[in-house]
């Protein structure tokens, strides 16, 4: 897979745990890297109840209707509305969650609140804190309001008091005192004339202030439960609701906007209230997710609820489907992408099928199983059986009518038809937590708490051997798309992959394991598969021909890495590789032909229960208990790509330096040296420079006319060639040019310098007292060498008389 990672989620603050199953399932080579496909939409959160408050939840849409703010803990998310994507976030210095903010009706500037007691103006846009300033409120604000100028911002507390502010010359004006409990809502008359402030708190009551005199002129009681939102129809008339936390309009794109219960936004069309699009990024716990569709458009999730979602990934449009009555534990998906199963604690598994218009329903339902459903996987040749397994212990095989599969009979059904399961088999002695399906639909592979994993035949359920050997149980089946493989992931943190041996030892050693170091597998009724095995495999095609030769079930390889259970396994480009995800929040992908890691990706927080390819094989889906879904897309071609160009660049780039030197254009090849980044061919421009005759007023006319930011290049280059003695001279020249041709300003604005100086230093003191060891050395051999020279002349002068 690939080897780049950017990674958006949808996420949520919150997550929950599921009761009642002994199995927490409630919760290169080629490398995965995580893209910008995936979408955040980051609902606002509920906070704590230290101030016994119903803390109010909003977002906010500009004018035109192109952006949606909405909070997310510490930070404030930009999210464009036709796509889903987020933008980017406005991200407070400290950790304290968000507890309001809003956004001026010119969509100019927003304000924020927190519970540092802080108030910050933030320049969207760039995004850019412009100021900060106190909230004067004794704990956080729980509201806020511009009024139509943008010129005045009320701030509600959960202190009881509302305060408003002058955002032009930056003080408070008002402290209006008398609301009972937390106020939630506060909201500027529209007619600025009349300068009112509306206000709701804890006691259910609409209060009416005059700010000219700061007094509450009228109060409004009406509501039994909290008011959520206030409107105004006319100059003289409020609306105000309670049954949704947020309803706003939006004019530019005549839409109806709200904030459900389920922390969902809805868009309605305002003159039909027909649903438009859906965002939900409350997730809970998230179980298990496939992709969905032809072409993989889509991603079904099911989380810690009995409700399904299923996202467009190019829009970030949710549907969400009912039908189970408790939570859903896993889910599948036929080979086509148009229909899928799930299984519920609600000890039923469910068919759903989408429509062409990307609606899906639910066109089918099985009941039989004694306990909760917690394993489900579809055939993959044809949509024609499901296999599930229970709490029960039980494997149950389901036959799928023609009706359901043929598009123009499931669009006639109006309720879901009844499943029946053909057979019926106990298959572990506790747990079954992971069956899968053969790619030919022949076989089918269980994996147990109980530490086994089984192979059966899918035709009648009958059990052809067992893999024995993890140490705990197994969390994950799956069988290889190419070869005579199967891997299983345990709780014990290894994976194992398990092949097939011929047939002659079968009578030698018919009732004894196959020992393996501590490793082994076995077959259960040697005498039985002899008899009816080749039959089985004649009809089971090229896929498994080898099959027919079986005699144990041994394993091939362990592959060892993770620290905690390994719950998810895949294979992966087309069979090469292995991608696991354990409890520990890592991904890690394994090379089966070496047997090594090679790499790890961090995404997740916490447990990974859902892990799943789509059919191309270039896209991965993970999706985790702390309520993260996380896209990862191969791009292994596109950076081999990359850097083959860039190699390709480089080369260019050294032959025309190699040019440069030899035509004697030492300013263009000093700039291209630097362009490249490497200080050892900047240094040979520079001594190549020296060798030629005036090379020290070539050094400097070349030195000057730099631009600023490759004189700071240099700058960091002689730092590195100063510290060999070697190479301290051309240091020397350089620095010495920068010295006498820049100013000390200049050179204090150099990005580095006081580390560079820092540097330089204590290497260059080194040279200099080297050099005056040297010059010492030099003068005394040039005063013994002018002494011996002054006494040989002196004897030849006394030979002479």
């Amino acid at each position: 897979m690939g080897r780049a990672a950017r990674c958006h989620h949808h996420d949520s603050r919150h997550t929950y745990v599921i009761s009642q199953r002994r199995r927490p399932r409630y919760g290169t080579a080629r490398y995965l890297y995580c893209t910008g496909i995936s979408r955040e939409e980051c609902l606002p959160c509920d906070l704590n109840e230290e101030y016994n408050a119903s803390w109010n939840e909003r977002f906010m849409i500009s004018q035109d209707g192109k952006f949606m703010f909405c909070p997310c803990g510490s930070k404030v998310n930009v999210i464009d509305v036709e796509t889903g994507a987020l933008l980017h976030s406005l991200q407070q210095d400290e950790e304290e969650d968000v507890t309001a903010f809003v956004l001026s009706p010119d969509d100019e500037v927003l304000v924020t609140g927190s519970r540092a007691l802080l108030l910050r103006r933030w320049h969207w846009r760039e995004p850019r804190c412009e100021r900060t300033w106190r909230a004067v409120h004794t704990a956080p604000v729980a509201t806020m309001a511009f009024d139509p100028t943008a010129t005045l911002l009320a701030t509600g507390g959960c202190d009881s008091t509302i305060k408003i502010w002058d955002m032009i010359k930056h003080y408070c004006t008002h402290n209006l005192k008398g609301s009972s409990g937390v106020v939630h809502l506060v909201e500027f008359h529209p007619d600025i004339s009349r300068l009112q402030l509306f206000s709701s708190s804890m006691d259910y009551k609409i209060r009416i202030w005059d700010l000219n005199s700061s007094k509450c002129v009228a109060l409004l009681d009406g509501h039994f439960s909290a008011v959520t939102s206030l409107a105004f129809a006319d100059g003289n008339t409020l609306l105000s609701e309670r049954s949704l936390s947020q309803c706003q309009f939006v004019p530019a794109r005549n839409e109806l906007l709200t904030v459900s219960m389920e922390h969902n936004i809805v868009f309605y069309d305002a003159q039909t209230l027909q649903l438009r699009k859906q965002l939900a990024g409350y997730n809970e716990e998230v179980l298990d997710v496939k992709f969905l569709g032809p072409g993989d458009s889509h991603i079904v999730v099911a989380t810690n609820s009995p409700q399904l979602k299923v996202f467009e990934l190019a829009t970030s449009h949710c549907q969400i489907l009912y039908g189970h009555t408790e939570t859903i534990l896993a889910l599948d998906v036929f080979r086509k992408g148009l229909m899928f199963v799930t299984c519920a604690k609600d000890r039923s598994i469910r068919v759903w099928r989408m429509g062409r218009a990307g609606r899906v329903s639910c066109v089918g339902l099985g009941l039989g199983h004694a306990h909760g459903v917690g394993a489900v996987s579809c055939s993959r040749l044809k949509e024609s059986f499901v296999v599930t397994s229970s709490q029960d212990c039980t494997i149950k095989i389901w036959n799928i009518p023609e009706s359901l599969t043929s598009k123009a009979k499931a669009a006639l059904i109006s309720s879901p038809e009844p499943l029946h399961a053909r057979v019926t088999e106990r298959g572990h002695n506790k747990d079954i937590n992971s069956v899968a399906v053969s790619p030919n639909d022949k076989l089918l592979a269980t994996g147990s708490q109980d530490r086994l994993a089984k192979l059966w035949s899918c035709s009648d359920c009958s059990l052809l051997g067992v893999f024995s050997g993890h140490k705990r149980g197994i969390w994950c089946v799956q069988f290889s798309p190419v070869d005579q493989v199967l891997a299983t992931s345990s709780a014990d943190g290894t994976l194992k992959l398990w092949g097939l041996r011929d047939f002659s030892c079968l009578k030698v050693m018919r009732a004894l394991p196959l020992a393996l170091g501590k490793t082994s597998g076995f077959v259960k009724d040697p005498s039985k598969l002899g008899a009816s095995f080749f039959g089985l495999c004649e009809e089971i095609g090229s896929f498994w021909v080898s099959l027919a030769l079986l005699s144990f079930l041994f394993v091939l390889q362990t592959f060892e890495g993770h620290d905690a259970s390994v719950l998810k396994i895949i294979f992966v480009s087309r069979g090469a590789q292995l991608l696991s995800s354990g409890s520990d929040g890592l991904l890690k992908l394994w090379t089966i032909k070496t047997n090594e890691c090679v790499k790890t990706l961090d995404g997740h927080e916490d447990k990974i229960w859902g892990l799943h390819s789509n059919k191309k094989d270039d896209m991965v889906v993970t999706a985790s208990s702390d309520s993260c879904i996380t896209l990862w897309q191969d791009v292994t071609e596109i950076e081999e790509k990359e850097a083959q160009a860039k190699q390709e660049e480089q080369i260019m780039k050294e032959q025309e330096l190699s040019n440069l030197l030899h035509e004697k254009r030492y300013l263009k090849a000093l700039g291209l040296a630097i362009s490249l980044d490497r200080p050892h061919t900047v240094l040979t421009v520079v001594k190549a420079i020296l060798k030629e005759p005036e090379g020290r007023r070539h050094l400097q006319e070349n030195i000057v006319r730099l631009r600023k930011d490759q004189k700071e290049a240099v700058l960091g280059f002689l730092v590195t060639w100063n510290t060999n003695s070697r190479n301290c001279h051309e240091a020397q020249a350089v620095l010495e040019t920068l010295l006498k041709h820049e100013a000390p300003d200049n050179l204090l604005q150099f990005s580095g310098v006081k580390s560079a100086v820092e540097s330089l230093l204590p290497y260059t003191e080194r040279h200099f007292q080297r050099l005056s060891r040297l010059l010492q050395a030099s003068t005394f051999i040039e005063f013994m060498w002018q002494n011996m020279r002054l006494a040989d002349v002196a004897q030849q002068d006394q030979g002479t008389l």
